[in-house]
């Protein structure tokens, strides 16, 4: 057994809580849904049992799969998706031009310098040592895109 942290453990009660406080909004959703349609709670929760949890839970397309690109970052839908999610965001698609083909000091070019520095730190520090080597990992698979 591993000790954890007091960080670890106020996160995890926190989570505990939210998740608690969101299943009593649940419950009083179906209980009013229940009483407008005079059926059962019981009825209703029988229902949502045999739904998958994926149809329940909605997921933003670039938390998902199908928003990210098997070669790293994200791809058209998932950057489309992130938008939404996020009004605002400037969120652009990748700098995939080989460096040697970029003018150098372009906006292009100072996004790929920028990214590159940015992500490189972050897989120094942020990363496992088995995560840095994984040619597979997403930080590895974004940094090749990216041309770093």
């Amino acid at each position: 057994m591993t000790l954890k942290t007091f960080k670890q453990l106020r996160e995890e009660v926190q989570s505990v809580t939210e998740v608690e406080e969101l299943f009593d909004l649940i419950e009083d959703v179906i209980e009013g849904i229940a009483k407008d349609n005079n059926v059962d709670s019981e009825f209703i929760w029988e229902d949502l049992e045999s739904v998958p949890d994926e149809e329940l839970i909605e997921v933003a397309a670039w938390q998902r799969k199908e928003g990210k690109n098997p070669e790293g970052g994200l791809n058209a839908k998932g950057i489309a998706a992130y938008r939404r999610e996020n009004p605002g965001s400037k969120l652009q698609m990748a700098v995939t031009t080989k460096p040697s083909k970029l003018k150098p000091g372009s906006k292009a070019a100072n996004r790929r310098k920028s990214f590159c520095a940015r992500m490189g730190g972050m897989k120094r520090r942020l990363t496992s040592a088995k995560t840095a080597r994984d040619p597979d990992s997403r930080i590895n698979k974004a940094l090749r895109k990216w041309n770093c």
